[in-house]
């Protein structure tokens, strides 16, 4: 056989080994995540990163799709916060000297929608390693006196620095259903709704993931 018509006999056979290296993905990723924790309460209405406190946890992510992914985590954080040092005063407790220091864990699942496909943007069209997402899910809270459902809302950015190794920062508030995560229900004898008068507190975890279990997909797309 000529050596032009071997390298084409080669060329065809090795075309499809490496078509087939290169759609492949991960479903599963597992992470380390550790970072900032702050609380909005009736001991702080609206300063963000107001008594930063540090938290760390696990993660778990499968992907969907390069654009859709389910979260998993469970964290450990610290809320705190003191009444006496804003300007607002309890109608029925103004001389009382009122703060907390706790110790919170949270639990929860989350969806993320990125703006475009993400991965190493070789077995698929139009993925980038780095791409910014939104999210939203449900979640447990349990603390010292509390334990209630929270709702997270966020965005984060997550970048694929090698094939299998994934590093981002991930941003979320969570909206918690109950007033009682600071140790004081109700101050103002308001009318609670379903989130109206709630304490909630955000995570701003930086995290570090590897991909598990290979998959495969179809050249287009499919």
């Amino acid at each position: 056989m000529k050596p032009a018509a071997c390298l084409l006999c080669m060329t065809l056979t090795l075309a499809p080994l490496s078509t087939r290296a290169q759609e492949l993905e991960y479903a599963l990723e597992l992470g380390l995540m550790g970072g900032a924790s702050f609380y909005l309460g009736d001991a702080n209405y609206h300063a963000l990163y107001k008594a930063t406190n540090l938290g760390g946890g696990l993660l778990a992510r499968y992907n969907i799709n390069p654009r859709t992914a389910l979260k998993f985590n469970i964290a450990c954080a610290n809320i705190s916060g003191d009444a006496t040092k804003h300007e607002y005063k309890y109608p029925e407790n103004a001389n009382i000297e009122w703060q907390f220091d706790k110790t919170l864990i949270d639990v929860g699942a989350q969806c993320e929608f990125a703006f475009w496909g993400y991965g190493t943007g070789a077995g698929y069209k139009g993925s980038k390693p780095l791409a910014p997402y939104l999210q939203v899910g449900i979640g447990f809270t349990s603390t010292s006196g509390a334990f209630t459902m929270n709702i997270p809302v966020g965005f984060g950015v997550k970048y694929k620095f090698k094939e299998r190794w994934n590093i981002g920062i991930d941003w979320t508030m969570r909206f918690a259903l109950s007033d009682k995560l600071d140790g004081i229900e109700n101050p103002y004898n308001i009318q609670s709704g379903f989130l109206k008068n709630k304490d909630s507190y955000s995570l701003t975890m930086l995290y570090i993931s590897y991909d598990l279990c290979p998959k495969y997909r179809k050249c287009n797309n499919e």
